[in-house]
């Protein structure tokens, strides 16, 4: 009888090590993994004048920003972070708000007989920092038709959608298009 206790207190020790592993040792764990993979991660700041105004009032012309270069290597891109993106018909990298994301529905709806489209992405028209929508002519609403089409209207894995903050649209993804994440070099930090 008194072998059976033992071993039945032996079994019980054991399982309850176990579980104490489980609890505290694998989430030590995991975090020890977390911090490593951050400073595995460089991130460059580097301050720079804003030139332009299409981010006004969010940003204005003349003003200085933060960017952190290779933040995006390690971190996810969210809608409506500023990022820095390497546009490929200038030397100068571009600064913009990130409107849609992968796996975001979109389509441009007309506003007036056929001259005017407002940006809806997952049912919701968007709308720049100080809520007004953005209204696209003609020539915008071709460039963006074109991705919403090709894509079924479903913006792709690794792709984005980026403006600027002025409503009839800027240099952004109304002339040149959806974006890759690959472009996508920095994210800007005001202040």
């Amino acid at each position: 009888m008194d072998n059976k206790i033992g071993y039945f207190i032996y079994m019980f020790a054991i399982v309850v090590i176990v579980i104490l592993f489980l609890i505290f040792l694998v989430p030590l764990q995991k975090f020890n993994n977390e911090v490593l993979s951050e400073s595995e991660c460089p991130i460059k700041i580097e301050q720079r004048i804003v030139r332009g105004n299409s981010l006004y009032p969010l940003i204005n012309s003349s003003q200085e920003v933060k960017i952190l270069l290779g933040y995006y290597n390690c971190h996810p891109i969210e809608r409506d972070d500023i990022i820095v993106y390497n546009h490929s018909g200038s030397d100068v990298p571009i600064i913009k708000i990130v409107k849609g994301i992968p796996n975001d529905k979109f389509h441009l709806e007309c506003v007036d007989n056929n001259s005017r489209w407002n940006l809806i992405i997952n049912n919701k028209v968007v709308r720049n920092s100080e809520g007004r929508p953005y209204i696209f002519n003609k020539q915008r609403y071709k460039m963006l038709s074109l991705y919403e089409r090709d894509y079924n209207g479903v913006i792709p894995d690794n792709v984005y959608l980026i403006l600027g903050n002025i409503p009839q649209g800027t240099m952004d993804s109304t002339r040149f298009g959806l974006v890759g994440r690959k472009d996508i070099i920095g994210k800007v930090i005001m202040g």
